[in-house]
């Protein structure tokens, strides 16, 4: 039997959202499992066996992991996302995967990167 998950972890693992943007997308009533909308964080299911929908199309965490090195430049911030609209290491890298940047270097530090959607 498969281990089960917390339901804001699975759409994140998905890429549907961050955890926290998908404990709100639970909060608002915008997720159903096996038909049921669910509003209650903490909310366990069985991956590949629980039907989990989001706007109107069923998730499914990815199979496929991606590892990119890159050699990041000078001028960009290592993070999924930059509250100050800075350009970040995700700018460099034209994908449809969520990947996230494994270590840190500074804004002003150029050196070898990873990137991937395996956490």
């Amino acid at each position: 039997m498969e281990e089960k998950v917390r339901l804001q972890k699975y759409l994140a693992e998905a890429g549907v959202a961050s955890r926290r943007k998908a404990e709100e997308l639970i909060l608002q009533g915008k997720v159903s499992v096996n038909g049921k909308i669910i509003t209650e964080l903490g909310t366990k299911i069985i991956p590949n066996i629980d039907e989990v929908i989001y706007e109107g199309k069923e998730i499914k965490v990815q199979e496929e992991y991606v590892y990119i090195v890159l050699n990041k430049p000078i001028g960009y911030v290592t993070s999924a996302k930059d509250q100050f609209g800075r350009e970040t290491v995700l700018d460099l890298v034209k994908t449809n995967k969520r990947l996230v940047p494994v270590g840190r270097l500074d804004m002003y530090t150029s050196g070898a990167l990873i990137l991937t959607n395996d956490r």
